[in-house]
């Protein structure tokens, strides 16, 4: 396939492909290039209105379906994923950079979730509580909340927009998806799946547009009882708020900046092979991607030689080019980051160990950067990077690298390596954070929890928790006359 098979993508109402009423478009660009490739249809408040009324028919007939039947057509659309997985993943390339194997295998991986969520949709279960006489029954009943509003964020198309859509479907609910303008084809065919799989119409609707007038529009909004949201710290803390001023519920997974642990009896080779695939997997734009790199001072000296050669060994380029192990950052506001995140470590006296620097001068590609020596009060150490940037500091004591990781407010992801089971036991219960990976890389499967806490949100998406914010529960006892 080429760059030509790159389509325009329109809103989904009522299971009808359309565009905007205003007829407004958004240019679609390839970061690899700089080119555009195609445009998106921008929602307006009159498509909004559409798709909430399509919604309010759609969840009648959907609350109301059979559990198994709603988990039948949820296994179809996973068949469906993974047949046009290969497809799938050249628009995702295309739009949002990736190396294609990346790609397909986002594409894949969310015919996993949407059948987990399947599954435990046959099993959300209420309950018989022993009543207090005879004559009455008293039950405890599971039931959808409504209509969800799911906002969605450019670095993972696919998998992002799965996570929110399998759990809503699987516990009856409906749902608008406002996918991001940027990566808007690959959201829109995973979404295709379903209609190709039977869902009614109403059930899900696509919308793209201004995020602001999007979510100040969709979250007050009487029909609307469920939020959402991946995306920055800032942001979602701006959405929780009007959530809750309208008492809704919400589901935020927000920013992170991992710490990563290497300890001094680490296996160095796994750490290395480990968390340096991790690190530059997607560009570094991965919510829980490896960030704060903290090494014994006994084998920091290696691990960051180490790292160094990874970086400078890996293949950037075009995503469809073959080999590639990199690609570009998603937009050119990235690239701007990463020089900004460099220029200040500079400043404040680090070391530019490798990269640093922007490639080339078409296309959004940075090298990938490990930076040492730095300072507490450079903003690498302080703000998530999201790109292609490691920053390695040494630590003498586990207790002082515990404390150093659990310094700032996020607590989305960690990562710790080491061959003491005491360690991994200490690790395990004072990181603070909604994930730890111990001697593995970051794989966030179906069946665990994925989430954060402390600024970095909280609700889960995967797991068994994974439906709970989408259900209401009701108590309901009934006196037999």
């Amino acid at each position: 396939m080429t760059v030509a098979t790159y389509k325009n993508t329109q809103l989904l109402i009522d299971n009808q492909w359309c565009d905007a009423a205003s007829g407004k478009t958004l240019p679609v660009v390839n970061p690899a290039t700089g080119l555009e490739i195609g445009r998106v249809a921008f929602a307006g408040i009159p498509d909004l209105d559409r798709a909430l009324a399509s919604a309010t028919k759609g969840f009648a007939i959907w609350r109301n379906t059979p559990a198994v039947e709603r988990s039948n057509i949820m296994r179809k659309a996973a068949v469906l994923m993974r047949e046009r997985a290969a497809e799938i993943g050249v628009l995702m390339t295309q739009e949002q950079g990736k190396p294609l194997a990346e790609a397909k295998a986002e594409a894949m991986m969310s015919a996993e979730v949407i059948e987990w969520c399947a599954e435990e949709g046959r099993r959300v279960y209420g309950r018989l509580v022993p009543p207090r006489a005879m004559n009455v029954s008293a039950q405890v009943h599971k039931e959808p909340v409504g209509i969800v509003a799911a906002f969605t964020p450019w670095n993972f198309p696919i998998n992002q927009v799965v996570r929110k859509l399998s759990a809503a479907l699987a516990t009856g609910c409906a749902i608008i998806v406002k996918a991001p303008e940027e990566t808007p084809a690959s959201p829109a065919a995973l979404i295709q799946a379903f209609v190709d799989a039977g869902v009614p119409p109403g059930v899900i609707s696509l919308v793209y547009g201004s995020p602001a007038e999007i979510s100040g529009y969709l979250i007050p909004h009487p029909l609307v009882r469920k939020i959402t949201f991946t995306g920055s710290t800032p942001v979602g803390k701006q959405l929780a708020a009007m959530a809750g001023l309208h008492m809704k519920r919400a589901t935020m997974e927000l920013g992170g900046h991992a710490p990563v642990i290497v300890a001094a009896d680490a296996d160095i080779a796994l750490a290395l092979k480990t968390a340096g695939s991790m690190k530059f997997r997607n560009a570094g734009q991965v919510c829980i991607s490896p960030t704060r790199f903290l090494v014994h001072n006994s084998i920091k000296a290696e691990f960051a030689k180490g790292m160094v050669a990874i970086a400078e060994k890996l293949k950037v380029a075009d995503g469809m080019t073959d080999g590639t192990q990199m690609g570009p950052l998603a937009n050119f506001r990235r690239v701007t980051a990463m020089e900004q995140l460099t220029a200040d470590a500079r400043a404040k006296g680090a070391t530019i160990a490798t990269g640093g620097e922007r490639i080339g001068t078409s296309g959004n590609f940075f090298a990938p950067t490990v930076i040492t020596d730095l300072p507490m009060n450079v903003d690498l150490l302080n703000n998530e990077p999201f790109g292609p940037m490691a920053a390695i500091q040494g630590f003498d004591e586990l207790e002082d690298a515990i404390a150093q990781a659990n310094r700032l407010p996020f607590g989305l992801a960690g990562y710790a390596f080491t061959s003491s089971l005491k360690n991994a036991h200490m690790l395990s219960k004072q990181l603070e954070v909604g994930m730890l990976w111990i001697n593995q890389g970051g794989m966030a499967w179906a069946e665990m929890p994925f989430g954060g806490i402390k600024d970095s949100g909280y609700g889960s998406e995967g797991g068994t928790e994974i439906l709970d914010a989408y259900v209401n529960t009701k108590a309901v006892s009934i006196v037999c006359v």
